[in-house]
């Protein structure tokens, strides 16, 4: 099974992030920090030319429950959510919860990381 969940959209990259922004704001999610990678490679004199935007998210009542129940959990604090280019499309993309909560030793946080999973999905089928 993957770990990761995707899918793609015929919208604008800018538009595709913005309603991915939206979606996530409508169930309780908001966009702590973001980067371009084409805005920082560039920058930084290297050539790309395709938008890959990360984001992290987080939604404050669910990060406290994880942190609450097992303060190493906050390695996989706050989720990471991207949109990208591709040749196909635009893209929208995430980890998934349940596959970063396995990989902790130790911690069953199965109920909570399924939620949030689920929050994300929606918000991502949502946006496109």
């Amino acid at each position: 099974m993957s770990m990761t969940y995707e899918v793609r959209t015929d919208k604008a990259f800018e538009k595709a992030v913005e309603d991915l922004k939206k979606a996530l704001g409508e169930r309780g999610f908001g966009v702590l920090w973001e980067m371009n990678f084409k805005d920082k490679l560039t920058e930084k004199g290297l050539d790309f030319t395709k938008n890959f935007k990360v984001m992290e998210v987080c939604n404050p009542p669910k990060a406290k429950v994880v942190l609450d129940h097992h303060l190493e959990a906050g390695y996989m604090l706050p989720c990471k959510m991207v949109v990208f280019e591709k040749e196909d499309g635009v893209r929208l993309g995430m980890m998934k919860p349940t596959k970063l909560q396995d990989i902790m030793e130790g911690i069953d946080l199965w109920e909570v990381a399924q939620e949030v999973e689920d929050i994300l999905k929606a918000a991502m089928e949502a946006a496109i």
